[in-house]
């Protein structure tokens, strides 16, 4: 019998890779600097405030992790382009592509406005396809593949009673250009995926973590669909963006993979 030909050695090897990571200065947007820079990438990181950029880089130097900052959010199809360039630029290229922007605007129907609907849109929508579209045309011109990893949510595939129509139709949204582009850039070796989270630990949602009636009550209510029976914390992401971020993931394009414990599995 001969062993199948597989090394597991560095399957999972990013060093020297080029991440771009929108979104920077967010819950998310830190657990992938964190992960892909002590991973070994070299960061470009974006966002719209520049002194909390500069504030995360100078972490990063600390750790002798090389990281750039554009004070730049995924608005137009120009800015796109910049953050994009920013990394061409300053390492020559691109080869990982994290969307870590966005937004949610919670409200019951009858009382949001057009215009809150469609700033959720656009943050979660928008700001995806026009980073996935600047990536993948750098990507195309090098010649060499990628990775792009865009942000859905569990509420991308499950509704929530209480104000998420902007946000559930936004990550659906997300979900269809995972799927699109995947199909559109496989022959190109670029992959796209999204990680689908469900509540993991951030300044957002700290309160759930306390320990007091309504943290305890409302927590209680969400672990009763949640398999594993805890909340996630940023290390249960950390694992599935490496994976896609990595060439362990070449086969894998045009999924979501859901860091939620189970909870869409029910």
């Amino acid at each position: 019998m001969t062993l199948p030909a597989v090394d597991p050695t560095n399957l999972f090897d990013v060093k020297g890779k080029v991440a771009v990571i929108t979104g920077a200065t967010g819950a998310f947007g830190q657990v992938a600097a964190v992960t892909l820079g002590r991973a070994g990438c070299k960061l470009v990181l974006a966002g719209g405030n520049g002194q909390e950029l500069e504030r995360l880089a100078a972490e990063f130097v600390t750790e002798n992790i090389e990281a750039i900052t554009v004070t730049r959010r995924p608005e137009t199809e120009a800015a796109a382009e910049a953050i994009i360039q920013a990394g061409v630029e300053a390492f020559g290229g691109v080869d990982i592509l994290v969307v870590g922007s966005g937004m949610n605007d919670v409200s019951l129907i009858p009382e949001m406005s057009h215009e809150r609907f469609g700033k959720v849109m656009s943050a979660n929508v928008d700001g995806s396809w026009l980073m996935a579209q600047a990536a993948g045309r750098q990507m195309l011109k090098q010649g060499r593949g990628g990775k792009i990893v865009l942000v859905s949510s569990a509420r991308g595939k499950l509704g929530h009673p209480a104000g998420y129509s902007a946000y559930c139709a936004s990550k659906s949204a997300v979900d269809g250009i995972t799927r699109a582009l995947g199909c559109e850039w496989g022959k190109a070796g670029i992959t796209v995926n999204a990680i689908a989270p469900t509540v993991f630990r951030s300044p957002l949602t700290a309160w759930m973590f306390e320990d007091n009636e309504r943290a305890n009550a409302v927590r209680a209510g969400f672990l009763a669909r949640v398999p594993v029976g805890r909340l996630g914390e940023p290390e249960d992401l950390a694992g599935p963006l490496l994976f896609l971020a990595s060439r362990a993931s070449d086969f894998h394009t045009g999924h979501i993979v859901y860091a939620d414990g189970g909870y869409t599995a029910g």
